[in-house]
C-alpha cells in the first residue's frame, strides 16, 4: 500500500515523514554517485596512470582503461607515453670561436617502466627537467669540435654525434630520445658571406678541374682511336699483300654486270665502256697487223 503524502488531519498539507523519506533517498543516491565517481578511474589511450594514495606512490602503474580505486584518498595521475616533439633553442661556439645559433626539435617519449620513477624523482614535465638541458649540453660539446663552416656542411654528422651523446647523458633505458632535427642554423652575416664565397670558389675550381680532365680524356681517346686506325690499316694492308686475289674477289662481288667506264686521255674527258673501247681499238690493231703493200718494180 502506497504511503500517504497528504496529512489525514489536514488534507491541504504534505506529510512531514514522507518528505523526510524522499530527502533521505535523494541524499543516498547523491552519496552513491559521489562514491562511484571517486571510486573509479579511466586512463585515456596512450597514457599510463600513477596511483597516489595519501601522498604515497604505488610502484606499479595503471594501464589504460577503466578501473577501481579507493574513493577520496586515492588519485590517479595520467602520464603520456606517446612520442612527442619539442623545440629547443641552442647557442653554440665552434672550434674557431664563431657563434652558431640553431633551433633543434627533439623527438622523445617516456617508456612505461620509467613513469613512476620520473613522477617521484623529477618535478614537472620530464622534457624541461631532463631532456632539454642535456641536449643543449651535447650540442655545445659537439659543436666545439667543428669549425663554423664544417657545422654548416656536415650538419647531419653533427646531429648524429649530438644525438648519441645526449642519449648517453640521459640514459637510453630511462628516457627514449628518438631523433634530433636541426632547424634554422644561423651564423653571423660576415661569416655566412665568407663561407658562401669560399664555396663558390671551390665549385669553380672543381668545374675547371672537370674541364681539364674532360679535355685530357678526349685527347687520350683521340690518340687511342688513331692508333687503332693505324693498326687496322696495317692489318688490312698485310692481309691484302698476303692474299692479292682478295681484291679481285671484292671487285666481282660488287660488280653490277655492266662494263666500267674508262676516261679518255688528253684532257678530252670522254667516258667509254670497255666494249666501246675494244671496238675502237680493234680496227687500229687490224691495220697495224696488215702488211704494207709492195711497190711494183720499175722498168728500166
Amino acid at each position: 500500500m502506497n504511503p500517504r503524502v497528504v496529512n489525514e488531519s489536514n488534507p491541504g498539507e504534505i506529510d512531514p515523514r514522507t518528505v523526510t523519506k524522499l530527502i533521505g533517498a535523494a541524499l543516498l543516491v547523491f552519496v552513491a554517485v559521489i562514491l562511484a565517481s571517486s571510486g573509479t578511474y579511466v586512463v585515456p589511450p596512450g597514457f599510463r596512470g600513477v596511483e597516489v594514495t595519501l601522498g604515497k606512490v604505488s610502484p606499479d602503474f595503471k594501464p589504460e582503461g577503466f578501473g577501481f580505486k579507493q574513493p577520496f584518498i586515492t588519485h590517479i595521475q595520467p602520464i603520456t607515453i606517446r612520442q612527442q616533439t619539442r623545440p629547443v633553442p641552442a647557442e653554440c661556439y665552434s672550434s674557431d670561436l664563431q657563434q652558431v645559433k640553431m633551433e633543434v626539435h627533439v623527438l622523445y617519449r617516456v617508456p612505461e617502466h620509467s613513469i613512476v620513477k620520473i613522477f617521484q624523482d623529477y618535478a614537472g614535465e620530464p622534457f624541461d627537467s631532463l631532456i632539454a638541458p642535456r641536449v643543449q649540453e651535447a650540442l655545445k660539446e659537439v659543436a666545439a669540435t667543428y669549425s663554423a663552416e664544417q657545422i654548416v656542411k656536415r650538419r647531419e654528422e653533427v646531429k648524429n654525434r649530438a644525438l648519441e651523446l645526449a642519449r648517453r647523458k640521459i640514459g637510453a633505458d630511462f628516457l627514449v630520445v628518438a631523433d634530433l632535427v636541426i632547424y634554422n642554423l644561423a651564423l653571423s652575416p660576415e661569416l655566412e658571406a665568407a663561407i658562401e664565397m669560399k664555396m663558390v670558389q671551390e665549385q669553380e675550381a672543381e668545374k675547371a678541374k672537370f674541364t681539364q680532365l674532360k679535355a685530357q680524356i678526349e685527347a687520350d681517346t683521340a690518340i687511342i682511336r688513331a692508333k687503332g686506325e693505324a693498326e687496322a690499316i696495317q692489318v688490312r694492308g698485310g692481309a691484302l699483300r698476303a692474299n692479292p686475289d682478295f681484291i679481285k674477289l671484292q671487285i666481282l662481288q660488287n660488280w653490277n654486270g655492266r662494263s666500267p667506264l674508262v676516261v679518255g686521255g688528253g684532257g678530252s674527258n670522254v667516258l667509254l665502256s670497255l666494249e666501246e673501247l675494244s671496238r675502237r681499238v680493234a680496227p687500229a690493231s687490224n691495220r697495224a697487223a696488215r702488211p704494207a703493200p709492195v711497190a711494183p718494180p720499175q722498168s728500166r
